[in-house]
């Protein structure tokens, strides 16, 4: 068993998630939100439960700042990948891999999602939803497709009202639903256009297998 495995309570992950910093400046047409490390440290929980961690090789595509590459690592995932095309996010991301002694386990790639070519046992996302009018048109689909490009095991962020779409394209990629996980994905005031201090949105992350 990887010596990595020794964090044994979903709390315990959860606070170690949470010194992870957020985006110093984030930037809306990439659609840059921090994963609250409550809801991280739940998925990668599951997702340890369901033996889609330990000793594999796990890619997290549009990773920000690292919550799920520097979590996956610290559950004992053999490699972690995290892409995105922000290089200032992915400093952020190598300096609290090292400060929190998984840089020998992860891997931080500036680029593109459609240049991504990297095989993995597991992908764990929290794509754009592609609401923004200055985003990039249709990015979950995106990221969706090279995600089931990319492992047979799946897990991926949505906006819960677009449930059933998601589902029913996920199907006709060749991927099936095995286990839904519901949230309340709040995020803070970080954008002139936000009106609130705070905003709570409904999320459901899909587990999704390849035929």
């Amino acid at each position: 068993m990887n010596k990595k495995l020794e964090i044994t309570k979903k709390r315990h992950l959860e606070m170690i998630l949470q010194s992870i910093p957020s985006y110093d400046d984030p930037k809306v047409h990439l659609e840059q939100y921090t994963t609250p490390a409550s809801i991280a440290s739940d998925i990668l929980w599951n997702a340890l439960a369901l033996d889609d961690i330990n000793g594999k090789i796990i890619a997290d595509l549009g990773c920000g700042t690292g919550i799920f590459t520097i979590g996956a690592a610290l559950l004992g995932a053999e490699k972690v990948i995290g892409l995105d095309l922000d290089n200032d996010v992915i400093e952020i991301a190598k300096a609290y891999s090292f400060k929190l002694g998984v840089d020998d386990i992860t891997e931080f790639v500036r680029g593109d999602i459609h240049d991504f070519d990297q095989r993995a046992d597991t992908v764990i996302q929290n794509p754009p939803f592609g609401a923004q009018k200055s985003g990039r048109k249709n990015a979950d689909r995106i990221f969706m497709r090279k995600a089931l490009e990319t492992a047979p095991v799946v897990y991926t962020f949505h906006i819960k009202e677009t449930e059933e779409f998601v589902e029913k394209y996920l199907l006709s990629l060749g991927g099936y639903v095995t286990h839904k996980f519901y949230y309340s994905f709040c995020i803070p005031k970080i954008y002139d256009f936000h009106q609130k201090e705070r905003i709570c949105i409904d999320v459901v992350v899909l587990r999704v297998e390849t035929f």
